[in-house]
């Protein structure tokens, strides 16, 4: 009989909670009162339990009221999510939104689109993937991810079309305690080279044997950004790092700006672009966290060049 529930039924039993009686429930429902309490009467028929005491002026939850109240609750909020979903569906919005982001983009900015998102899209999903170099760029290309918000490498992707956003700037530091910080001239490479460099190490095939803006002989290989992040701290090499990242470290003086043999004092400017394959345009989802995504960065400080 369990599987003869309608979802009226339900309905109907929670406006009457709802609204405190039969008749209130009626009239919120445009129905008369005698089918409000058949429906309720049959619900409690089929479930085999009282919701409702009925003893005084108005109908009152049972113990056992209150427990199945909760699940006819989310029932009705489940089959409501369900049809909101399959509308923004036949409405062209995406089921669901896979990003991924460079690990030098500012964190506080795709945090902040996508709590925009989650208000903007309440039904899509947000997938977000962080990856360097190569591995970046290989969610886009096999289709795992839709939007790939990425500096550019060396090498070309002509199967991949880009939107810019616009300019990162980008540091060499060390250490306030590192060799290289008490170098009182312009940093030649060859005493770069002396030092070992901290580099971020590519987690695909993509760039497999070639190294990006290495002048070191000694490197030591990191997978992620924040064991970088702390190795420069503790006086473990010197590295690039995005001006975001560390620019409080250099206000207080715990790490140093390098002015290093063909970079400016200021650091070089690492452009980020929005990528996507040509097959795969981004959606009205999409097009809105890009949008939002542009509107953050011309606002924010942090992507400026000092």
């Amino acid at each position: 009989m369990l599987d003869g529930i309608s979802l009226d039924q339900l309905r109907t039993f929670i406006a009457a909670v709802d609204e405190g009686s039969f008749s209130a429930a009626a009239r919120k429902l445009n129905r008369v009162q005698s089918a409000v309490s058949g429906w309720v009467g049959g619900l409690e028929d089929q479930l085999g339990v009282a919701l409702f005491d009925r003893s005084g002026r108005f109908p009152k939850l049972t113990a056992q009221g209150v427990l199945l109240l909760a699940d006819a609750r989310n029932i009705v909020s489940g089959v409501d999510t369900l049809k909101a979903r399959a509308r923004l569906m036949t409405s062209g919005v995406e089921a669901e939104l896979s990003v991924v982001v460079d690990v030098f983009f500012p964190t506080a900015m795709i945090s902040a689109v996508g709590k925009a998102f989650a208000e903007r899209f309440p039904l899509t999903p947000l997938r977000l993937f962080v990856e360097g170099l190569g591995a970046a760029y290989q969610p886009v290309l096999d289709g795992r991810c839709s939007l790939g918000i990425l500096p550019p490498l060396p090498q070309a992707f002509p199967s991949l079309v880009s939107e810019r956003l616009g300019e990162l700037p980008v540091v060499a530091v060390a250490s306030a305690c590192h060799p290289l910080a008490s170098v009182g001239h312009r940093i030649p490479r060859h005493e770069l080279a002396r030092h070992v460099q901290l580099v971020l190490t590519d987690r695909s095939d993509l760039t497999a044997g070639r190294d990006f803006g290495v002048a070191s002989a000694s490197t030591w290989r990191l997978a992620d950004l924040s064991t970088k992040y702390a190795f420069l701290k503790d006086c473990v090499g010197w590295g690039g790092m995005p001006l975001h990242m560390v620019e409080k470290d250099i206000a207080a003086g715990t790490l140093v700006v390098l002015d290093v043999d063909d970079m400016p004092p200021s650091g070089w400017m690492l452009t980020m672009s929005v990528y996507h394959q040509p097959s795969q345009p981004p959606g009205p989802a999409g097009k809105w966290f890009v949008d939002h995504l542009k509107t953050l960065w011309e606002q924010s400080d942090a992507v400026h060049a000092p």
